[in-house]
């Protein structure tokens, strides 16, 4: 494994799943992280107190997880700010129950596209509860990721995108579905080095909670949007999603995030 920057650039990475429920996609996730040739992870696993059998899942593959926690919480992201009060490691990836690192040399290859980054990114595929691919994300990865990146939409998946630990805060919890993009908008402002990795990172189960939920979803990631750019410019943003997001759907019959 040659690494262009360092040879010796093995920073460890705390990975952090969150699940409350989920026995039938939790195994999926466990063992795209565990499979992976990356020599340095530390693994943390936030269970919700699950009642189905999640936690017999988890428990199978303790010997490589550092640090289980199964209790009741307040919600996704109290649940996601006990990983990060746990983590230890240099960079922080979240990658939540149904969702996949995208093969066993992914962290490995983001490691390896330049040392010492404040952020890692690439894109995502979409999969459904069978592990079948639904294609990528009609949000395409910017080429030179910034704050400003976000203004017509998520264009870079949670799942798929690596934080140095120094940057990032916990997650606002006033926000129930979409603190995610405040997390990572914050930690944009902060970082001096983003690297585009130029591949598929991770794969992301379709249908969460802010699905679900998604007038709720809706409304906060305007008022997240409106935090960060301003309310008019938001508007004209919000104009423009809309008529591309007509456009894709004429065009594929489908509304893909």
């Amino acid at each position: 494994m040659s690494f262009s920057n360092s040879p010796e650039f093995f920073p460890l990475l705390t990975v952090i799943t969150v699940v409350y429920n989920n026995v039938k996609d939790i195994e999926r996730t466990l063992l795209s992280v565990l499979g992976q040739d990356y020599p340095n992870i530390e693994y943390i696993v936030v269970d919700g107190g699950s009642t189905d059998g999640t936690l017999a899942v988890i428990e199978k593959y303790k010997s490589g997880i550092a640090k289980i926690v199964s209790e009741r919480d307040k919600g996704i992201y109290d649940a996601m700010n006990k990983g990060i009060r746990l983590a230890t490691g240099d960079y922080l990836l979240f990658m939540n129950s149904g969702d996949e690192i995208y093969a066993p040399n992914t962290v490995s290859n983001i490691f390896s596209s330049k040392a010492f980054a404040d952020i890692y990114y690439g894109e995502t595929e979409m999969i459904d509860h069978a592990g079948k691919s639904l294609g990528r994300r009609r949000h395409k990865v910017p080429e030179h990721f910034t704050w400003k990146s976000f203004k017509y939409g998520m264009s870079i998946s949670h799942q798929a995108i690596y934080m140095k630990r120094s940057i990032v805060e916990p997650y606002d919890e006033q926000y129930q579905l979409s603190a995610d993009i405040d997390w990572i908008l914050k930690a944009a402002k902060k970082a001096k080095s983003i690297v585009n990795t130029h591949q598929y990172v991770a794969k992301y189960l379709v249908g969460g909670l802010s699905k679900k939920r998604h007038r709720q979803s809706l409304m906060e990631r305007f008022r997240i949007f409106t935090k960060y750019y301003g309310l008019f410019p938001n508007i004209w943003h919000h104009l423009v999603i809309a008529w591309n997001l007509l456009l894709y759907y004429i065009r594929f019959g489908k509304t893909n995030d």
